[in-house]
């Protein structure tokens, strides 16, 4: 619908308020619910909103070590802009018209900080190459018979799953919950977040979900939609998600990996497809995947970007450790998918489900792009075999303190993203370590509290 449709569809349905909301530098949706009046006077010019949501953690600690805003700039309102070709209604909330926006301006001159501006340009960069980026991401996620008030009661302890057991694939668990599972699939169709599939991984109580691919930004978008409105969708039925990367030492972690491919513009031909290559891959396909192998560990904490990532990157826990790839092999860090011209793809397998789509996704795409613009050869061979135990390409680094210290000195991502936001979202990222320094931990209480 265009701006016109939108007035007109908002009088048609005698509608008095519409919700909005953006992501923040971690992927959380931050919005609001407006007066219809309020909407349609700030189509054009934008509305303010404080720009602390780019200053503070993701929970509401103000930073203390970045440029862009702080107590040294007061504050400010910053114009954020509603993209009305994101319009849907939330069905589990009385339909209310619900759009997202973004820090995008007119000129180009975007808020370095707006994750969604960076993926706009990167977009935008890829299709003046010539080229139709097709992405999708897919996430798994743990259920729980918990609410906010319990988990803080029982202070994140003795949590209860919403099945017990290891029951990957299983068509008896989701039956035990059948009204959560099907709702989850219709009401996100409903709102335009149609999943491609939807099961239960293995593990107590997880659920996987792929979302249907698309145009990037328009994937980012549903990616981003999806892990709020999962959570929305379980309050309904007495249940609390999780897109915590690992949130038990002794379960599998939760991935959010990213798959891709690039097209002719009409979208009539996958580019990333040759029939005459030993592995179906084209040669824009190789150099796509050597600029990810290449730039990896100058970007790793857009895909993982938290202390807890790591918990999860470790061997042996279908989350790669090495810098590696192959076909069709779930160990490495990135798997081509040759089955079929219309379906040949890369799947970067990094991302956990904590990442923010909109930086997992530039990350995936720049440094692609990087390495079909350098045009840099394949010459790291697949892997074959166990990809924890195929080094020769480099490891992953092993927490966010390292990963965060080299992309902060990288000239590759500032390439890649520009110095204002390699700056903010390193510092930001600095900052989390910090955080958890000081803490002190379940783990520390039990190893140290009788016997030091």
């Amino acid at each position: 619908m265009d701006k016109q449709q939108i007035i007109s569809y908002l009088k048609e349905k005698n509608v008095d308020k519409i919700k909005f909301a953006f992501a923040d530098i971690d992927g959380v949706l931050r919005g609001k619910v407006i007066h219809h009046k309020k909407f349609t006077d700030g189509l054009d010019s934008g509305y303010g909103f404080c720009d602390v949501v780019f200053g503070w953690d993701s929970s509401d600690v103000c930073n203390e070590n970045i440029k862009l805003t702080g107590w040294h700039t007061g504050y400010p309102d910053q114009p954020c802009r509603i993209d009305l070709s994101t319009f849907r209604t939330v069905p589990w909330e009385d339909n209310i018209p619900f759009f997202l926006g973004d820090f995008s301006k007119a000129d180009g001159n975007d808020l370095p900080a707006c994750p969604r501006s960076l993926l706009k340009r990167i977009a935008k960069e890829c299709e003046a190459m010539g080229y139709h980026p097709e992405f999708a991401q897919e996430f798994e996620w743990f259920n729980f018979l918990e609410t906010p008030q319990t988990l803080k009661d029982k202070s994140f302890t003795n949590l209860e799953t919403l099945t017990p057991g290891m029951f990957g694939y299983s068509v008896l668990r989701t039956s035990e919950n059948s009204d959560f599972y099907y709702d989850l699939f219709n009401l996100l169709m409903q709102f335009n977040v149609p999943l491609e599939g939807l099961h239960t991984e293995t593990g107590p109580g997880v659920y996987e979900a792929a979302v249907l691919h698309d145009h990037i930004i328009e994937a980012a978008d549903r990616a981003v939609l999806l892990k709020t409105a999962v959570k929305e969708i379980a309050y309904q039925h007495g249940i609390m998600a999780t897109f915590m990367a690992k949130w038990n030492e002794n379960l599998p972690g939760c991935g959010g990996h990213v798959h891709q491919s690039l097209w002719n513009k009409g979208k009539s031909e996958n580019l990333f497809y040759d029939a005459k290559d030993a592995n179906k891959m084209s040669e824009l396909h190789k150099q796509y995947l050597a600029g990810q192998l290449h730039c990896l560990p100058h970007i790793l904490p857009m895909y993982a970007p938290t202390i807890n990532s790591y918990k999860r990157l470790v061997e042996g826990a279908w989350a790669p450790t090495t810098i590696t790839w192959a076909v069709e092999n779930r160990t490495t860090a990135f798997r081509v998918i040759n089955s079929a011209p219309e379906y040949t793809r890369l799947e970067t397998r990094i991302p956990g489900a904590d990442t923010n789509p909109y930086l997992a996704m530039a990350a995936a795409l720049a440094s692609g792009l990087y390495g079909i613009k350098h045009k840099l050869p394949l010459n790291t061979p697949a892997t074959s075999g166990n990809g924890y135990l195929d080094d020769k390409n480099g490891k992953i680094a092993s927490n966010l303190f390292d990963a965060a210290n080299i992309m902060k000195d990288s000239a590759i991502a500032t390439e890649l993203f520009g110095a204002s936001f390699v700056d903010h979202f390193a510092q930001t990222r600095l900052w989390e370590c910090k955080q958890y320094a000081k803490a002190v931990t379940d783990w520390e209480l039990k190893r140290y509290f009788e016997i030091i």
